[in-house]
């Protein structure tokens, strides 16, 4: 290479086979590091992250006395008494005596609640009664056999004044019945009145004749 340069470069810059070799070394290096800056510098393909599908909401907490309901998770009460459209209704179970009240048009005006538990859980097949004092009698006419009233008094409706008409009941054991019932959502069977706070076998044994579910 050096004799291909021109005699006065050789002469003025005294170039050497050694500054040649040094010279093409640092020019292939450039050349080699200009390359890589050129492809890092190149746009890289990205993938777009996988979309999520949303979770689905969480089941709601089964509503308590629900599973007292019928087919379809409905109950069906008999709403009668100082109501404006008394008669059976189908309601979803869980419902209150206050969905009840409503269903039937709501309570007439001057009609005396003050025994009624609005708040309590209904039963299928229970019957909800405002501002009626006494009891109608069952079908079939059964009697009470010597009872306060017509017939059997319903232990799912019964206001505090008509439990306390009862033989052996007081103001105080009735309303523990209304509590009891209304604490456990209504009753399952005649017999859990022995359950109740002041009723035993022998009291127990005066009024099972004398109520009904």
């Amino acid at each position: 290479m050096r004799e291909r340069l021109p005699v006065w470069v050789q002469a003025r810059c005294g170039v050497e086979p050694r500054a040649v070799a040094a010279v093409g070394v640092v020019l292939t290096v450039a050349v080699g590091f200009a390359v890589q800056q050129y492809a890092a510098a190149r746009p890289q393909p990205v993938t777009a992250p996988a979309v999520l599908a949303p979770a689905p909401p969480a089941t709601p907490p089964p509503v308590p006395g629900a599973g007292s309901g019928g087919p379809g998770g409905r109950i069906v009460v008999d709403v009668g008494g100082k109501v404006r459209d008394p008669g059976v209704r189908r309601l979803p179970a869980g419902s209150r005596v206050e969905d009840a009240l409503a269903a039937a048009g709501g309570v007439r005006p001057g009609a005396d609640t003050t025994g009624l538990n609005r708040a309590r859980l209904l039963v299928d097949g229970e019957q909800v009664l405002v501002g009626v004092t006494a009891q109608p009698a069952p079908p079939g006419g059964a009697g009470s056999g010597g009872g306060p009233g017509p017939g059997p008094l319903s232990l799912g409706s019964a206001t505090v004044e008509q439990l306390d008409g009862l033989p052996g009941v007081g103001p105080v054991l009735a309303r523990h019945i209304v509590e009891f019932r209304s604490a456990r959502g209504g009753f399952r069977a005649v017999e859990d009145l022995r359950q109740v706070d002041g009723i035993g076998e022998r009291r127990f044994a005066e009024l099972r004749k004398l109520v009904r579910l």
